[in-house]
């Protein structure tokens, strides 16, 4: 017998079973606390243990300590999130690296630099995926959809003078996601990219130190829009669309296929 599917509860999240990654600051812990809110059981991860133990205790997720872009974490990581949230419905890959900080010439990268931009944008995605592919298939073979959402950029696309590293792993993360897409929505499985612009975070700081935030978005209005889109993939009316939050400064989601 299928189970109902969370989304067709009024809060269209109610019960929703979210795996996060980077959920201790920026893009990753306002998803934290967008789909709390609207009543999913959320699964975080992140690298500093600390923060990991603060935000579970303020938002009632659950908090993993790990690093995906080391190999050796994947796995537990892994366990940990389907031991505590009985199942997946929803994997959200969030964490990135810039590469080089402050960032740099790709001629002047260090090639550890660009291997940690590869290792987390790319490599830990990838890794973290297969590891829960086999929960995410159960719940499509259960009579409902399941998502995985790879944040990208527009540097993906287009090439910014010092972004390399960056731009080379998340590209690479984008075409990523077309193929898995192609290969598993058949299956119940639905992949989308989204890139969310142009944001007030530590990412974003580290990166652009002079940045006016006045004119970046809010990560609560990007994780609401993302939200959105993953509820709307579910219900089965997205399913064959690909989700992209422009880089321009506006509030508007477009969508496209993967």
């Amino acid at each position: 017998m299928s189970r109902i599917h969370p989304t067709d509860s009024p809060y269209g999240a109610h019960g929703l079973r979210v795996a996060i990654t980077g959920g201790t600051s920026g893009l990753g812990l306002a998803l934290v606390n967008e789909f709390r809110e609207r009543g999913a059981q959320v699964a975080f991860v992140a690298r500093n243990r600390e923060r990991v133990e603060r935000v579970a205790r303020d938002t009632g997720a659950h908090g993993i300590a790990g690093d995906i872009s080391k190999k050796e974490d994947i796995y537990p990581v892994a366990m940990q999130i389907l031991a505590r949230l009985a199942g997946l419905d929803v994997l959200m890959n969030n964490a990135s690296s810039l590469g080089p900080t402050p960032l740099a010439l790709l001629a002047d990268t260090d090639c550890e630099d660009l291997e940690l931009a590869l290792a987390t944008n790319v490599l830990g995605p990838f890794r973290l995926t297969k590891a829960l592919l086999g929960a995410l298939t159960a719940t499509a073979r259960d009579g409902c959809a399941a998502v995985v959402l790879n944040v990208s950029t527009d540097a993906a696309i287009n090439a910014y003078p010092g972004w390399g590293a960056y731009s080379a792993s998340k590209a690479a993360l984008q075409h990523m996601s077309r193929i898995w897409h192609e290969e598993l929505s058949p299956q119940g499985v639905h992949f989308l990219s989204a890139d969310p612009g142009d944001m007030d975070t530590p990412l974003h700081a580290l990166a652009v130190p002079n940045a006016d935030r006045s004119a970046l978005k809010r990560p609560a209005t990007v994780a609401r829009e993302l939200a959105d889109l993953v509820v709307t993939a579910l219900s089965g009316n997205g399913n064959d669309r690909h989700g992209s939050v422009p880089s321009a400064p506006n509030d508007q989601l477009e969508e496209s296929i993967t």
